[in-house]
């Protein structure tokens, strides 16, 4: 009996032992199963996500024309040429089943009938703090020795504006450091403001000045088809150790490709946004926007667009509004991004250049410098007359309003007087309003200059506009 017991017992522990072995090689199975069929869904997805590369089939100046595959406007594409060189290029048109492609680098080395291959997605940038203190170049690489950036958060080049209805409205003043600016065209936080000037006038040096001086949180600096040499002498001696700490810079020099010149304005913009959506104040400051809208009117030329306007295409028009609106306050009135673009005129006649006629009508403002000025060494060299802020009568006192125009009226009557004035044909007593301008012009000469390592605040700009329009003209209080 005790035998028969133990047989039994040894016969279902080896039940057991089958039963358990079994159970391990199902559970083992089951996990190969998934394994491979994990492996299966991810060789499909793969297969799913494939796209049809295409061929290179002319290159024409600067456009490229690419056949055999599908790329949306505004999508990337990689040329692969000669020595399997990859060159990165942008989809800015399309007829039929060609595509117009823009190259980022340089075309040297592609050959005929390079592959092209579409990647997914549009253009992006990494964003982060990491950015603070850094030179990048138009596609996010640094261009200042000081090693890889590490930035987790990625956005597109290409944001939406803010809805106007939930913009935040212009209501407080910014202090920008310039005494002229400060006290006669107040600009407003989340304004956006023109430089217009001819080559030479010192646009750049009235640009750098407002760089270190203006109280802002960040400081995003867009070089975009400047001269080369620039690049480094703003981040040495423009911004110092000190501004650089707060300041992002984006360089696309005058001999980058125009996509790459376009780009560069992008990224400056882009970058702007993701600090003001974190509820900080930031100054953009683009230089200039007339590279921008040339590297445009390169671009839509290439591929066939008709000139219109002294030769910009009207892609060109649509381009700037889209740029330029997307700076300003947030909804929540938190965050802000004051933006100031210099625009080169033609001749120096910023009424008829077609840029500044067009960045007139979309900016809150323009700040015009004056070559007969800047010739006479005065700096900096504003012309009251062309300048004006949109925002001032909204942000500023009304005593502080009225005594900007008050001077605007002196200087404005001098100005016209100024010939008579100079040969001695004018007659004191034929204009009460000139008389003035002729005692106060001495003090309003010399309020309106400002050497450029000077900083005027902008309570003691509005204290220095009530001493020169004081009662007694020989008085300075």
């Amino acid at each position: 009996m005790f035998r028969l017991q133990m047989r039994a017992l040894r016969s279902r522990r080896r039940r057991w032992r089958v039963a358990e072995a079994l159970a391990t090689r199902r559970g083992q199975r089951r996990t190969l199963w998934r394994e491979r069929l994990a492996e299966r869904q991810h060789i499909a997805e793969e297969r799913i996500a494939l796209v049809a590369e295409g061929t290179l089939t002319r290159v024409v100046g600067l456009a490229l024309e690419a056949v055999g595959c599908e790329a949306a406007m505004g999508g990337r594409c990689v040329v692969v040429g000669g020595n399997e060189r990859e060159l990165e290029t942008e989809v800015v048109g399309f007829s039929g089943d060609r595509l117009f492609l823009m190259p980022v680098g340089d075309v040297q080395g592609i050959t005929p009938n390079s592959r092209v291959i579409p990647r997914p997605g549009h253009s992006e940038i990494a964003v982060g703090d990491a950015l603070l203190g850094r030179v990048i170049d138009a596609s996010g690489r640094p261009l200042d020795g000081r090693g890889a950036l590490r930035c987790n958060a990625r956005i597109a080049l290409s944001g939406a504006p803010i809805n106007p209805m939930d913009r935040h409205p212009i209501s407080e003043p910014i202090d920008v450091g310039v005494r002229a600016i400060n006290a006669i065209m107040t600009v407003g936080r989340g304004q956006r403001m023109g430089l217009l000037a001819g080559s030479g006038v010192g646009k750049s040096t009235l640009l750098g000045m407002m760089t270190r001086y203006t109280d802002a949180d960040v400081i995003v600096v867009g070089l975009i088809g400047e001269r080369g040499r620039e690049v480094k002498e703003f981040v040495e001696q423009t911004l110092g150790d000190a501004g650089r700490k707060r300041a992002v810079v984006v360089a696309a020099p005058a001999d980058s490709p125009p996509l790459s010149r376009l780009r560069g304005a992008w990224v400056a913009t882009a970058i702007a946004e993701y600090f003001r959506d974190r509820g900080q104040k930031v100054l953009l400051l683009m230089d200039s926007l007339t590279r921008f809208a040339q590297a445009q009117r390169e671009i839509a030329l290439a591929i066939g667009e008709p000139p219109a306007t002294k030769g910009y295409p009207p892609s060109v028009f649509a381009r700037l509004p889209a740029l330029i609106e997307r700076a300003g306050n947030d909804a929540s009135g938190r965050g802000s991004i004051t933006a100031i673009y210099t625009v080169l005129t033609e001749g120096d006649d910023y009424r008829h250049d077609p840029i500044a006629d067009a960045a007139r009508a979309i900016l809150d403002g323009q700040v015009v410098l004056s070559r007969d000025l800047a010739e006479a060494a005065h700096f900096p060299a504003i012309d009251l007359e062309g300048s004006v802020s949109r925002a001032m009568d909204s942000i500023v006192a009304k005593p502080h309003l009225q005594s900007a125009q008050r001077l605007r009226q002196l200087y404005s009557a001098y100005r016209q007087q100024r010939d008579l004035i100079a040969v001695g044909a004018y007659q004191k007593g034929s204009d009460p309003r000139v008389d003035e301008a002729i005692a106060r012009w001495p003090q309003i000469s010399a309020f309106l200059q400002q050497s450029v390592d000077q900083r005027a605040g902008l309570a003691a700009s509005v204290n220095e506009l009530d001493q020169v329009l004081a009662d007694n003209p020989g008085e300075r209080k």
